[in-house]
């Protein structure tokens, strides 16, 4: 199982604590009762899988927040970089440019990531 690969539930499940957390279990249980239909023990059980992949800790009944979404999103883009284009960002832009052109914009924002980089 990879750390940064979550199914769609797990995905929505992560989604509500990021924008609760701090959070109690007491209140995680009652809203995925009313959002997603579980029973507490689903919501323990999907708590913990994430909590073993180190997103999120439990600390006296509070679910608190290890890596966050930006940083999450930001190793699962990384994660997939290495295992697909083995690494290489200019693999990657170049199997997605073929699909169709970069509009002008997207050349700037892009532009501007490079420039920032050399600045740094």
């Amino acid at each position: 199982m990879k750390k940064y690969k979550l199914g769609d539930m797990e995905q929505r499940f992560a989604n509500l604590i990021w924008e609760n957390a701090p959070v109690s279990t007491r209140d995680l249980i009652i809203w995925c009762s009313e959002s997603f239909d579980w029973k507490r023990t689903t919501t323990y059980t999907m708590l913990k899988r994430l909590c073993d992949r180190e997103l999120f800790v439990t600390d006296n009944g509070i679910v608190k927040i290890i890596l966050s979404k930006e940083d999450f999103l930001s190793e699962k883009g990384e994660e997939f970089l290495e295992e697909t284009f083995d690494g290489s960002l200019p693999r990657f832009i170049t199997a997605f440019v073929r699909r169709g052109k970069l509009n002008e914009k997207e050349v700037q924002e892009i532009q501007q990531l490079i420039d920032e980089y050399r600045e740094d």
